[in-house]
């Protein structure tokens, strides 16, 4: 059984596999979930077994990963009776059904909150690990409670890791039903994840959306990258008689990239993107390109439009392998 939250001992808190690989990756703290300790999110069943009882990962520290991450449980993993995350003993149960399993992220978080969540160690205990996680959202997010079926046991329902709505995106491309079902909100913004997730072809559509679309080729400049989409954009001016179509680009600054707490992951992201001969697809949420004029290379004299955007945030960006939505 997979499942996508768990009690980590160390943090004294119960992180979802995207936080655990936000903290992977995060250079600004030690963090290797290959040494965490992680045990069964609910309380009860928890308490009821010694800290040898845990569970393991699966893509949590993988830069590139197609199927979904998620905790699991280890063949000596123990549950109470009644536990939700108790895995079905099904016999018969072959590769390719638990494989089909793993390939869907479940648990749809209904906000992205844009402050992200922070860590704090402890100062009065330096031999500890970090020994408190605080986040400034709702009390589901709590490491503690007496109700073994709390919504303190379920999957958090709000996310600061931008990789896990987008998962839940891209995991369920092909069930446009439960897409329209789930609700998602960003700031002041809500709507199903089918219209939050905008192609890039359409982003005149609606701002402050989460565009997405086929990456047609990355360019390694100087001071940035530029990432060429294949869709383009059809847009007339108000005194063109007619649409004609704008190529759509991003830039992300190596100065900005440089600084990013992630900075290594992300630049590994790029370079396996660069040198990838596999469609990718490009998400990000912040910015939303506009029609610019930019000078001719050939004649500098003459612009051409181009839709166009500089990247404000990299947390709320990524690069990724998405076969299913080669079928969109």
């Amino acid at each position: 059984m997979k499942f996508d939250t768990a009690y980590c001992l160390s943090l004294d808190a119960k992180l979802s596999i995207y936080d655990v690989r936000d903290l992977n990756f995060d250079e600004t703290m030690a963090f290797d979930s290959a040494k965490e300790r992680f045990q069964c999110p609910n309380d009860a069943c928890r308490a009821a077994f010694d800290e040898g009882n845990r569970l393991t990962t699966f893509n949590a520290k993988n830069i590139n990963y197609i199927r979904t991450p998620h905790f699991k449980n280890q063949p000596t993993t123990q549950h109470i009776e009644g536990c939700p995350y108790v895995s079905p003993k099904t016999p018969g149960l072959d590769a390719q059904s638990v494989e089909a399993d793993d390939d869907r992220e479940e648990h749809f978080p209904s906000e992205l909150l844009l402050t992200r969540r922070q860590y704090v160690r402890k100062p009065s205990d330096p031999s500890k690990d970090v020994e408190a996680a605080t986040r400034p959202t709702s009390p589901t997010l709590s490491s503690h409670g007496d109700n073994a079926h709390s919504a303190q046991d379920s999957t958090p329902d709000k996310t600061s890791v931008f990789a896990h709505p987008v998962e839940c995106f891209v995991s369920n491309f092909a069930d446009k039903d439960l897409l329209k079902r789930k609700p998602l909100k960003i700031g002041e913004h809500t709507a199903p994840y089918a219209s939050f997730f905008k192609k890039i072809e359409y982003l005149q559509d609606n701002k402050g959306l989460i565009y997405w679309g086929k990456i047609k080729e990355i360019k390694d400049y100087t001071l940035s990258f530029r990432i060429d989409f294949e869709a383009k954009v059809w847009s007339k001016h108000p005194d063109e008689a007619k649409k004609k179509p704008y190529s759509v680009t991003v830039y992300l600054s190596k100065k900005l990239i440089d600084n990013y707490r992630k900075r290594k992951a992300f630049l590994a992201e790029i370079k396996h993107a660069i040198d990838s001969d596999a469609p990718l697809y490009c998400f990000f949420y912040g910015v939303t390109p506009e029609l610019k004029q930019v000078p001719s290379k050939k004649n500098p004299e003459e612009t051409f439009g181009v839709f166009s955007a500089n990247i404000e945030n990299l947390d709320h960006f990524i690069i990724r392998e998405a076969p299913g939505l080669a079928e969109g």
